[in-house]
């Protein structure tokens, strides 16, 4: 029987077009992304799999069908690595804090002083404010010191009259000894508080004039 050309022509394009999925179904389980690594020696490998040794020790790339890098994988990290991250990752954050708080601090300066007069009329007034703190201090600890003597004097007084010091003003006589001593160190405190602030009024300065300067670098540039 004499098969029709309509007909013969519709099987030669449907054997093609099988021949062609079979081809492409082929071509697709060879084209497909691989594995490349490493080995401890420094050799190259290739494949469709990677060995538990690259995998946690070594790391490994992905490769697609052109040889092309799409993905690296680290190899796994050990506990101090781990632990030596966790750390570096603490102090990074606390550096990052301590920049974006030094950023807010510049921002805040250059906004409370619009020029460097005001900036020293504020140290200046810092500086006689410190000084009124160390003054006070000061005469606070005068006036406990002559109590301090007073009680003293009754002491001795009552020693060399062979009298017995009364528990009150034994009591009293520690107690004001240990206020003298805690005014010194407010005293000193006090002087240490105005000697650093004003230790740091030429540095504050001077940072000023940078912050101005990166605002207006033409102005910073003239004689």
């Amino acid at each position: 029987m004499r098969i029709p050309f309509s007909f013969r022509l519709l099987g030669a394009v449907l054997a093609v077009s099988a021949g062609t999925e079979a081809w492409s179904a082929g071509t697709t389980s060879r084209d497909h992304n691989r594995f490349k690594w490493r080995d401890a020696q420094g050799n190259l490998h290739y494949g469709d799999a990677v060995p538990p040794e690259a995998a946690a020790k070594l790391g490994y790339d992905i490769v697609n069908p052109q040889g092309i890098v799409v993905k690296h994988v680290e190899r796994a990290k050990t506990e101090a690595e781990i632990a030596a991250a966790k750390v570096e990752a603490a102090k990074q954050a606390v550096e990052h804090r301590i920049t974006e708080q030094h950023a807010r601090d510049d921002e805040q300066l250059l906004s409370n002083y619009p020029d460097e007069d005001d900036l020293r009329h504020a140290q200046q007034q810092t500086l006689e404010m410190l000084e009124q703190q160390v003054k006070a201090a000061a005469t606070s600890l005068r006036n406990q010191e002559q109590s301090l003597a007073d009680l003293l004097d009754r002491a001795a007084e009552a020693e060399r009259t062979g009298k017995e010091l009364p528990p009150e003003q034994t009591r009293q006589l520690a107690s004001m000894r240990k206020q003298v001593d805690d005014q010194r160190a407010t005293v000193a405190q006090r002087e240490h508080e105005r000697d650093e602030a004003a230790s740091h009024f030429d540095e504050q300065v001077a940072h000023y004039r940078e912050l101005k300067a990166k605002l207006n670098p033409q102005a910073a540039q003239q004689p």
